[in-house]
């Protein structure tokens, strides 16, 4: 029996969708590309804007018509919040949440012998549990993104995942542990910890914290290089930035959504701190690890987002260096405090503002990349990929690089050093070519 996979969003659902993949292996299916005629096709959904719930019911009807003889199951956070719409579309077969998922295989199983819908939707805003899935291969034969928790207790008024998540769930740290033992044994050069709340790990623990885990997973034999996908500001103490300094393990940059520049912007998307508590911390950050990349996420065109609280915005993102934005215009979603709000902005007038944070980004990833270049410091290189003699792939600092290689072989680790601070992609060399 042959299943195939369509992935919509973030990383934890691409982490879902390889682990219940690995499931469906271990079950004797054969994995086949979405493109593919397949007896079971999986849509992992995502809902977090209202354009991303419409691209899920595209993905799902698109599935149906490729594929009107298999068994459709419908999973993730757009049937976590539509399960009715979901139902309601002919053709499928199988609807189910954001929890209890490693029982689709059962599900699967009993429609392959008696085609009868089933929906198993549940109430996760009163979950308490951590689903039982485990990632032994990895699409990706470099990096592994590796779960430790699930759901959101911050409710921004911008964002639906909250409801469609639960409240913070943390994994079993034995299990995170086993996890990423298997993914090393199995040649994986890069552990990307992922999570609804990343730095929420451990809020719903007792006697164990996010800084804990990460203490037992940076002294894990074999393990080369960790990365923190995500942390919010007020979750990165002192005792985590010790850490980072003293194990040389950790990836040397942090992604830290900012998500706007203006205090009163921030207030309004009910953000827990303001301009100024963020800059201080960034200060704390920079002076205990020089040389950190550090990437945030802004969001441009907020409801009512006036000309001089975006211009306050672009101010502030260029006082605070990050060395990458990703920018993303304000696109609402139903049942959110945000999607009521008055002042949506125009479309053009969203539109030129990303235009200026593009721009901007560019301007302050490449002054990160001079600045590195100038100080000439060597960088650490997982090759990810190799075509015709060059090599490509993430530094530490997450600079994407690429570089002439001799017999280049993918997955392998290199000492380089910039050559150029060009943007997206910079150049540079090892120290025995130059």
């Amino acid at each position: 029996m042959k299943v195939a996979f369509y992935t919509l969003g973030c990383k934890v659902n691409l982490y879902e969708s390889e682990a219940l993949k690995n499931m469906f292996l271990e079950r004797g299916f054969k994995l086949v590309s979405y493109q593919e005629a397949a007896d079971v096709f999986v849509v992992n959904t995502c809902t977090v804007t209202n354009q991303s719930a419409a691209k899920s019911r595209k993905s799902i009807r698109r599935a149906i018509r490729q594929n009107p003889d298999a068994v459709v199951a419908v999973i993730g956070c757009y049937s976590q919040m539509e399960k009715e719409t979901v139902d309601a579309i002919p053709g499928v077969d199988i609807v189910m949440g954001t929890i209890r998922r490693e029982k689709l295989i059962e599900h699967v199983e009993s429609l392959l012998k008696e085609r009868r819908k089933i929906v198993d939707v549940q109430n996760v805003r009163r979950y308490k549990g951590f689903d039982a899935l485990n990632v032994s291969t990895f699409a990706d034969k470099t990096r592994a993104f590796v779960k430790i928790q699930d759901g959101c207790n911050q409710y921004c008024s911008f964002c639906i995942i909250p409801y469609a998540r639960g409240p913070v769930r943390s994994r079993n740290k034995d299990d995170i542990l086993e996890e990423i033992r298997g993914l090393i044994q199995n040649g994986y050069q890069e552990i990307v910890l992922s999570g609804i709340h990343t730095g929420g790990y451990g809020t719903d623990l007792k006697n164990y914290s996010f800084y804990d885990l990460l203490e037992e997973i940076s002294a894990l034999d074999g393990l080369k290089r960790l990365r923190i996908s995500s942390m919010e500001i007020n979750q990165i103490d002192r005792n985590i930035l010790r850490l980072m300094r003293e194990r040389d393990v950790f990836a040397r940059h942090l992604h830290i959504p900012l998500q706007h520049g203006a205090n009163s912007v921030l207030k309004r998307m009910k953000r827990r701190y303001d301009v100024e508590t963020f800059e201080d911390a960034l200060k704390r950050i920079r002076s205990a690890l020089p040389g950190l990349a550090i990437t945030t996420d802004v969001i441009a065109g907020y409801p009512g987002e006036s000309e001089e609280e975006f211009e306050t915005m672009v101010k502030t993102l260029e006082r605070l260096r990050f060395s990458e934005l990703h920018v993303f215009p304000f696109s609402p979603r139903s049942g959110t405090k945000a999607a009521e709000e008055k002042g949506h902005i125009h479309g053009h007038v969203k539109s030129k503002r990303v235009e200026t944070l593009l721009a901007l980004n560019e301007t302050l990833a490449k002054t990160y990349r001079e600045e590195t270049l100038k100080e000439n410091r060597p960088l650490d290189l997982l090759v990810e990929t190799c075509d015709c003699g060059r090599g490509e792939g993430h530094t530490s600092e997450y600079i994407r690089v690429s570089l002439p290689l001799r017999g280049c072989r993918e997955n392998t680790w290199h000492t380089v050093k910039l050559t150029d601070a060009s943007y997206p992609v910079a150049s540079a060399q090892t120290p025995t070519d130059r």
